[in-house]
């Protein structure tokens, strides 16, 4: 059940990240996608993709930072890429939080 959630919250994440990039910001609108981020950093990533998430994670965060700043100029592009850093980095913490846990378990 959680992992259908995670899947489902992944998936309306990446969609509203879209459509609210296209739509004027509005202030909830990062707080719906900083939620969205949350559960799909708790329920949706097992310990077999700590590991590929991270580095896919980080290289969204990375791109999405970057591009929003070079795309600026073109205000929806700019407000996509800046809503899909305001998914992925909740997600990324949480995931990086839960495997420094399990190592720390691990010793």
């Amino acid at each position: 059940m959680a992992f259908a959630l995670g899947s489902w919250a992944f998936l309306l994440g990446v969609i509203l990240a879209v459509l609210f990039g296209l739509l004027p910001q509005a202030p909830w609108v990062t707080w719906v996608l900083v939620l969205l981020g949350l559960i799909i950093g708790l329920l949706n990533i097992t310990d077999k993709e700590v590991t590929p998430f991270l580095m896919a994670g980080v290289v969204l965060v990375i791109t999405s930072s970057l591009g929003g700043e070079v795309f600026g100029t073109v205000a929806i592009l700019g407000n996509i890429l800046t809503n899909m850093l305001t998914l992925f980095v909740p997600a990324t913490i949480i995931v990086a939080l839960k495997s420094v846990f399990s190592l720390a378990k691990s010793k």
